[in-house]
């Protein structure tokens, strides 16, 4: 149980009201009446959260050059109300544990990663979707999380709930900064897996180096397909970031660098913004990635890199002798183009994980190319 590691690390303090319990070798204040700790700890140190309201337990230890976090994934704050339209599930306690380095190496190169990192609470960031709009003329275009075309269910909080009820962040963690607030601009609000902290400027003071695309989209008979409904969209307007095509990255048109990165004071950080790309898509210090796979966070979104995603829709709309398979006679578009490259075994069809590493080198390509 999560619970033999308390006493080991320090003792608890309860915090009164709809707070969760912190712990380590700061003493906390807590004044009833306010809705967020007065006084906060150093989490950069080992730390215990425990809530009896919202069921979090979340334990890090740091010892030996690494940081171990031990959590249920549960936040320590409110939630909206799930499930919700647009997302039809509940949240629940997962049984997660991460290692970050305490000694994070800066590359300057830019990874690609899904998730780049984990709020202090336990509970992961993950700013992009898989939810694809998909052309008849071969052009697909990744949805964002924040858009009015699409509803994905998310609360105040930025987030939302997947099928196996892991609540996460896809944007601004409002709860989290009011939780984590130390009455200075930046707020320490989780770390990043290549071990850099990730930082929210209360003034904004800090801004993304990403702008929206001049011009218009092109494709046509263009559908977005979730489990429960297909909708047709027009996407031949202009940028307007209802997919993350519609940014392109700019040096030196912000503060921040392509991972949303900036150094200050000698020291590299990550930082959560109000505007795209909301949370950091990649990393720039030394990452081991991790294969990752699994259901969609809310029946219709998250999919593992979009890949399953993508190929059933492409299944559904170009598989016309419904065999369950691609071949080069069926596709369309770009695809048909780049038929031989993406079969990588070379035996005349298309897999679901063959396109799915296409997906990946896409996102790569434009990160490189941004």
């Amino acid at each position: 149980m999560i619970k033999k590691y308390f006493i080991p690390i320090i003792a608890s303090v309860l915090l009164l009201g709809c707070k969760s319990k912190v712990t380590n070798s700061a003493l906390i204040h807590k004044d009833e009446t306010e809705s967020h700790t007065d006084v906060k700890t150093d989490y950069f140190d080992s730390y215990v959260l425990s809530s009896p309201i919202y069921g979090t337990e979340t334990v890090v230890t740091v010892k030996g050059g690494e940081r171990k976090m031990v959590t249920n994934a549960l936040p320590n704050h409110r939630t909206g109300a799930f499930p919700r339209k647009g997302n039809p599930n509940t949240i629940s306690a997962q049984d997660k544990a991460y290692t970050f380095t305490l000694n994070p190496k800066y590359t300057g190169k830019p990874t690609w990663v899904r998730e780049p990192g984990i709020a202090l609470n336990g509970v992961k960031f993950e700013p992009g979707t898989a939810e694809v709009v998909v052309c008849e003329t071969g052009e697909n275009y990744r949805v964002e999380a924040f858009q009015d075309k699409i509803d994905l269910g998310l609360d105040f909080n930025h987030a939302h709930v997947q099928p196996t009820g892991e609540y996460h962040y896809h944007g601004t963690p409002t709860s989290v900064i009011e939780e984590f607030d130390a009455g200075k601009d930046l707020v320490h609000v989780g770390f990043a897996h290549d071990g850099f902290p990730i930082y929210y400027s209360k003034s904004s003071v800090y801004k993304p180096s990403y702008k929206l695309l001049e011009g218009t989209r092109e494709g046509e008979d263009c559908v977005y397909t979730n489990p429960k409904q297909t909708i047709k969209m027009d996407v031949n307007d202009d940028h307007d970031g209802t997919f993350g095509s519609d940014f392109e990255y700019i040096v030196g048109s912000g503060d921040l660098d392509e991972c949303n990165g900036i150094t200050i004071d000698g020291k590299y950080m990550y930082l959560v913004t109000n505007e795209f790309p909301y949370v950091s898509r990649c990393l720039m210090g030394e990452v081991k990635q991790e294969e990752r796979r699994g259901p969609s966070r809310n029946g219709n979104e998250d999919r593992n890199g979009g890949a399953r995603k993508n190929f059933n829709e492409l299944l559904e709309m170009m598989d016309t002798d419904k065999d369950g398979k691609l071949s080069k006679t069926e596709v369309k578009g770009p695809l048909k183009l780049q038929f031989s490259k993406v079969d990588t075994n070379k035996d005349g069809f298309l897999t679901k994980e063959e396109l799915g590493n296409v997906g990946q080198r896409r996102e790569q390509r434009l990160l490189k190319h941004n």
